[in-house]
Parts: C-alpha cells; structure tokens; sequence
C-alpha cells in the first residue's frame, strides 16, 4: 500500500480521529488503505470502519477485515449511504483530499502534465466528462472563469483566449503534450507553478471537487455524533479555506447561520491549531510539503 500512496500526517491525524475504539469511523478517501490501516489498528474488535473511494483502482487496495465496510462511491453521497447502512451515528470522519501519488504517477490518467497522456483526470473512471471534453467544449467565458478561480491563474483570460483559437484552427489537443505546448505559449511566471495550477483548475472542474467538498462538509454534522470529530488533510489553498470557514461558521461559505431571534445557530468547532507535516516527513515525502490538516468536533 505505501507504493499505492504515502499517508500525509498519518500517526497525527488517527491520534485526533480515534477518541472511541469501540467506535464506528469513516474513512472518506480510502486510496490505498493507509489513513484506514492504521484506523483499524486503534479500533477494538467492536469498532466499525466504512471507507469511501470512487476510484476502480483502489478496491485492489481493500485491506481483508470484518470490520471494514467499502462503498465505492464519491464520498459526497456519505450522508445516502450511511442512511442506506442503517448504523448509528459515526464517532469520526477522515479525508485526505486531493490526488493520490498513485493517481498523478499513473501516465495514462492524465493527471500530470509530466507524463504523455489524454487528456483525461477522472478519479472516476466510469464518470463520462473529461478534460479533454471541457477543452473542446467550454465557452470562452467558462475557460476563463474555471482558470481563475480553480487555478488563481492570473492570465486566465489570455489562456482561455489561446485555447478557442486552438479549437478554431484545428491544433491538435488530445493530449497533455500537445496542451503542454499550449501553455508554454501562454506561461506566465514560473512554469512548474503554472502548468500545476492549470491541471488543477480542470482536475477540480473534471470532479467536482469543490462542491463535493462542500456537501460533504454539511454532511458530516449529520452523520457525527455530539463529541464526534472530523479531521480534513487539504492540499491548496481553495479546499483549505473552505474547511476553515466550516469549522468557523459551521458553512462552507462562512456564513454565520442565525434563528429567528438572532442567535447564532452552530454545531461545530475548531479543535486545536492548523496541523503541518515537520520536516523529516517533508524530507520522506516530498509531497506532504503542502498538506494542510483542520480538527473539528461536533458540538
């Protein structure tokens, strides 16, 4: 399993998820069963562990215990398939958000643009649009718009504006070497830094990321338990301030949410500080070193 993925802040993140070990857990980015691994470790022949991945790829990763449950789905349907199940309320929630190593060295799902692939990047292989399909397809304004604000691309409109006229032309760009050629005509700044970020922003497009991030936030609250805890392993600064306005506000807009006579209506909050990986982790695992870890409780 560590070849499949490198669990980010793993001994930290089951020290504050674990309060129960009779307790059920979820497991909302199974990947490749380390976060769960060492869940199971801590939990007693009584406790449950439900798992949540909507890549085909990690069922391979399935760790042989009766106390784990897989659903392979998006974890946005957390709240369905939990009612579905018919088990109680959970004693804690984990995702370790984002994309596995195994996903972004795995050339042929098109997830970086260091390897030659198609344009692809579902996390779900059976979901039917790509990124190739939003290239081809997007309006100007829609480009613009996704690169902007999934990307923080700067020259957003000017990329999106070098992609219609690519289309119009009939430059070939099926793959990420044929797009990679595109950007390097409208790099701004730092290469390495914007070909990332522009994979990003059609990662994020592709799956949804954002909103499922949001649904599942609000989710969480009604799934936990009062006492039960929440721990979010983000990795840019967009999935990292929407879990930082939830566990604020108990909204993933950071809106505060008020009854009729004005008082503030909220079931969670913050525990402890903002959690990074030190530097031996850095060192072990290169990329850790953007990794962001919130704490919550359910109130």
């Amino acid at each position: 399993m560590s070849d499949y993925h490198i669990p980010v802040l793993l001994n930290r993140s089951i020290d504050e998820l674990v309060v129960n070990t009779d307790g059920i857990y979820v497991d909302l980015t199974f990947g490749g069963g380390g976060h769960s691994k060492e869940i199971l470790q801590k939990l007693s022949s009584k406790g449950t562990l439900i798992v949540f991945d909507q890549d085909g790829e990690s069922v391979d990763n399935v760790i042989k215990d009766s106390r784990l449950k897989l659903v392979k789905s998006n974890f946005k349907y957390l709240y369905r398939f939990w009612k579905w199940m018919g088990i109680g309320k959970v004693d804690g929630i984990l995702a370790d958000l984002g994309v596995s190593s195994h996903q972004f060295d795995s050339a042929e799902r098109g997830f970086s643009y260091r390897y030659d692939a198609e344009l692809d990047m579902r996390m779900n292989e059976d979901a039917q649009m790509t990124a190739l399909d939003i290239l081809n397809s997007y309006s100007h304004a829609d480009l613009q718009d996704m690169f902007s604000a999934y990307g923080e691309i700067r020259n957003a409109k000017t990329l999106a504006t070098r992609i219609v006229e690519a289309r119009k032309s009939g430059v070939p760009m099926t793959r990420t070497t044929e797009f990679n050629k595109l950007l390097e005509s409208a790099c701004f700044g730092d290469k390495i830094r914007y070909f990332s970020q522009v994979y990003q922003a059609l990662r994020i497009e592709v799956n949804d990321e954002l909103s499922a991030l949001k649904k599942v936030l609000a989710d969480c609250l009604r799934v936990l338990k009062p006492g039960g805890r929440m721990v979010f392993i983000s990795y840019h600064s967009l999935e990292d301030r929407i879990v930082k306005k939830f566990l604020k506000t108990g909204s993933p807009e950071g809106k505060l949410i008020k009854d009729d006579f004005g008082r503030i209506l909220k079931e969670v909050e913050s525990i402890g500080k903002l959690i990074i990986p030190d530097e031996t982790e850095i060192e072990l695992n290169p990329r850790a070193r953007s990794a962001k870890m919130r704490v919550g409780q359910k109130i």
